[in-house]
């Protein structure tokens, strides 16, 4: 099964995309671990990628697509796969959409995770993280009432790309970016939206029963 996990920031992408990858047994795939991959590994298109990424500036395109496809054509991806953070937008869907063609492939569903402005920002700008191991807490989910990690007694702080009006010019790049994406599948007849709130477990139900009638 080959599957498109779309959403704006918070909408709790990166944690599906874990168990829906191994409850389908196919690889998940993202932008962040392809560039790592890339870099780490000294390729071509890793040197080419950090170029942009010591400035930081945003990978062009035509590298990222480059990336995307030769880790497609990885032997654990050719049966199946969950992209989540690729496309970003309609000229790299309609991109992906050539890749697979030429592989007489196509993707099976794009899911949708929906999921209002404000409860994003709540996510988002109630993390805190802490300076010594790294852990994120939640003033609201985690029911903190002081700013030390009960882990390890760090402090506590938010990150300049949690504080509210960034996660607020996040939604609005999303908005401008990656919502026509979301679009651009529905006229593709694949896209399917399920309801982002609440608990993590209720949100894996709904992924998942979205995705039986392709399993049948």
């Amino acid at each position: 099964m080959r599957i498109v996990l779309v959403g704006p920031p918070g909408a709790g992408k990166g944690t599906q995309a874990q168990f829906i990858a191994s409850h389908l047994s196919v690889p998940k795939i993202s932008t962040g671990d392809i560039f790592r991959a890339n870099v780490s590994g000294g390729t071509e298109l890793g040197r080419q990628a950090k170029q942009f990424m010591d400035r930081g500036d945003l990978v062009p395109d035509e590298v990222t697509i480059a990336m995307v496809r030769d880790r497609l054509g990885e032997e654990d991806a050719r049966d199946g796969f969950l992209l989540d953070g690729f496309p970003r937008n309609v000229p790299q869907a309609e991109t992906l959409k050539k890749i697979l063609a030429e592989w007489s492939n196509r993707l099976d569903l794009v899911l949708e995770l929906v999921v209002d402005e404000d409860e994003v920002v709540r996510r988002l700008s109630g993390r805190r993280t802490c300076d010594r191991c790294g852990r994120i807490w939640h003033v609201d989910f985690d029911d903190k009432q002081d700013d030390i990690c009960d882990d390890c007694g760090g402090h506590l702080f938010q990150r300049d790309d949690d504080k509210e009006e960034v996660v607020m010019h996040r939604l609005e790049v999303y908005q401008h970016d990656t919502a026509p994406l979301v679009q651009f599948y529905a006229d593709e007849g694949i896209l399917v939206g399920i309801d982002a709130t609440g608990p993590v477990e209720e949100v894996t139900k709904r992924a998942l029963s979205a995705l039986r009638p392709l399993e049948d």
